[in-house]
C-alpha cells in the first residue's frame, strides 16, 4: 500500500491461536492481553481492532503484534479504511438487529 493513500482507518486483527495445552491457552490469553494494552477493543474472541489516524502508525503496531506473535497459530492483520468501516453490516440475533459500528475516537493534540 502507498502510504500517501492510507488515511484515517482501522487495524483489524484476527486470529486462530491452539488453546489445547495449559501452555497454548497462557500464549493465547497473553496476546489478547497484549492486543488491549495497546489499544486494540475486542469486536469478537479473536477479532481485535484499533484506530490508526496515518499509515505510520499502523506500520507502529504491525511491529509491536510481530515482535508478540504466539508461536503457534496464525494471526492475520488488516488494514480497513474509515469509509469500509462505517459501511459494514454488524448484525446481532433473530430477529436481526442492525447496529452501528464503532466510531473512530476523537483524537486530543497536545502542544
Amino acid at each position: 500500500m502507498e502510504p500517501e493513500n492510507i488515511k484515517m482507518g482501522w487495524l483489524l486483527v484476527a486470529f486462530d491461536l491452539p488453546v489445547l495445552t495449559k501452555k497454548q491457552r497462557k500464549a493465547a490469553t497473553d496476546f489478547r492481553k497484549f492486543l488491549i494494552d495497546d489499544g486494540f477493543l475486542m469486536v469478537q474472541l479473536s477479532v481485535y481492532v484499533r484506530s490508526c489516524v496515518s499509515f505510520a502508525r499502523q506500520e507502529t503496531h504491525i511491529e509491536r503484534l510481530k515482535k508478540k506473535l504466539p508461536e503457534e497459530g496464525a494471526v492475520r492483520a488488516i488494514f480497513i479504511t474509515r469509509t469500509q468501516w462505517q459501511n459494514s453490516y454488524v448484525l446481532y440475533g433473530k430477529p436481526i438487529k442492525k447496529v452501528k459500528p464503532e466510531q473512530m475516537p476523537e483524537q486530543l493534540q497536545f502542544w
